[in-house]
């Protein structure tokens, strides 16, 4: 049986030594080029059982090829790899046809497995997606990290669907900016997007803020008024706090969800529920669900895609690439041009970021307002950050990072506390403990290891069966399986 050919295009020599070289070993036959016309003949002489291919070449762009490689060779796989790291990249590449996207630098296991699965997958035909605005250059979401990396994947993977997503992050960590790339790269992209912030809305008036009310169903309606519903018909209804949601609300959300209708209040026509839902949460909500704040059967209609975004201090690679964009933005909008030094940097990623991403940028906005010199250095960043720091606790800080044990003492400590003093009795403590240390044990090595399970039990010293148990009990996302 002839060994599958694999084309790869890249006008990097290195890399494609190296790809030649990792391909073969596996047991595939490799042909390459450095351009994109040699690559396209190859493909119209029928050559070939899949394509890897760069973005940027001398002759023509990468993702370029995709379509016109679908429209005559549609069971012929395309992997796409690029240096250009962005979401737009990742989205691009997905909704024009590409099996897999992989920033570069890869890990070549990674890239084989990509290799094996897109050649055992059957051909058959595939739904194509609208285009995304290309005109849109500035981005919603900044970073090249590799965690940031497989969010851009995920939500490229998502724009072909119209799943429901939870998206779980610190306050400050852009929930929104991600419920509106899911929105406005997706299919419902010319419908509406609406959002309404469970927190910020009075508890009694929530279900009326969703589904709408007619004329006299309480004090007050004097007309029919429209819910969030009706008036994100056809697009996207963003629920973000949804933790903070009344349980007479998750109630009648459920049946909206299980039925794909709803009533208004005080209304008996049932309305077609046409919307796509994002919901987002800065909660735990598995722990709210224990407590009997959340109901359990609403989670999971929910938590069909979960996102979970990171807080800044888990992409310090990215501080630099955020603060630079801010500075950006706030000379757009008429502050003065500023740049960083390379001792303000350091400064930006050894601070703890409580805030996320929002208190970093209106620190940049605020010191191209106010810093009087053109390049801010270290020493105004440290200025500033010693007094928009809140004051130290009574127990002196160590040096360096908090040590684990320390951690966690204060974690249990301040748990027995808060449930001791509301009277209840927990008889869990045990499992939640374990439970909260090895979630993001687990999720944090899978992210290090780009969803690579077999690294990851290799790095923790378990068993791989182990290792999948435990993420399916936990119900820890791996990005890389979703397809």
């Amino acid at each position: 049986m002839t060994p599958p050919t694999v084309l790869v295009a890249d006008d990097d020599r290195s890399i494609r030594t190296v790809l030649t070289q990792a391909l073969g070993r596996s047991g595939y036959q490799v042909r390459s080029t450095g351009n994109a016309a040699t690559l396209w003949r190859w493909v119209e002489d029928g050559e070939g059982d899949l394509v890897i291919t760069d973005v940027v070449m001398p002759d023509e762009n990468g993702l370029d090829l995709i379509p016109r490689i679908r429209k005559i060779r549609p069971d012929l796989r395309v992997v796409v790899m690029s240096a250009q790291s962005t979401l737009l990249t990742a989205v691009k590449a997905t909704q024009r046809g590409a099996f897999e996207y992989l920033p570069k630098p890869f890990d070549l296991q990674e890239l084989l497995a990509v290799v094996g699965r897109a050649l055992a997958v059957s051909p058959g035909p595939s739904a194509s997606a609208p285009e995304p605005r290309d005109a849109d250059e500035r981005l919603p979401l900044i970073g090249r990290s590799p965690v940031m990396q497989e969010i851009y994947r995920t939500i490229a993977r998502l724009t072909t669907a119209d799943l429901t997503v939870m998206i779980n992050g610190e306050s400050g960590t852009g929930k929104e900016l991600v419920a509106r790339a899911l929105h406005d790269y997706g299919k419902r992209r010319s419908g509406p997007f609406v959002a309404i912030n469970m927190a910020a809305s009075p508890r009694e008036l929530i279900e009326s803020e969703l589904f709408g009310h007619e004329r006299g169903a309480f004090t007050g309606a004097t007309t029919r008024s429209q819910g969030r519903f009706e008036q994100a018909n056809g697009g996207t209804l963003f629920l973000d706090e949804i933790g903070d949601m009344p349980p007479e609300a998750q109630t009648r959300l459920l049946r909206v969800l299980q039925e794909g209708e709803f009533t208004s209040v005080g209304g008996r026509q049932p309305i077609k529920a046409n919307v796509r839902i994002i919901a987002a949460t800065h909660r735990d909500l598995r722990s709210a669900i224990r407590q009997g704040q959340f109901r359990e059967d609403l989670f999971y209609r929910l938590n069909v895609v979960p996102i979970r975004l990171p807080p800044l201090r888990e992409r310090v690679e990215d501080i630099a690439l955020l603060a630079r964009h801010f500075l950006e933005r706030a000379q757009d909008d008429g502050l003065p041009a500023k740049t960083l030094d390379q001792g303000a940097v350091e400064q930006l990623k050894r601070y703890a970021w409580p805030g996320n991403v929002r208190e970093l940028e209106n620190l940049m906005r605020r010191m191209a307002a106010l810093c009087p010199h053109e390049t801010i250095g270290a020493e105004q960043i440290a200025s500033e950050l010693v007094e928009t720091t809140p004051a130290p606790s009574a127990t002196p800080p160590a040096t360096g990072p908090e040590p684990l044990v320390r951690a966690v003492e204060r974690h249990i400590r301040d748990f027995l506390a808060t449930h001791h003093d509301g009277g209840t009795a927990p008889s869990d403590i045990y499992d939640r403990v374990i439970a909260e240390v090895e979630r993001p044990l687990i999720r944090l090595t899978l992210a290090a290891t780009r969803g690579n399970q077999i690294k990851a039990a290799a790095m923790l010293g378990l068993n791989r069966n182990t290792l999948r148990k435990k993420i399916r009990d936990l119900d820890i996302p791996v990005v890389r399986g979703l397809m």
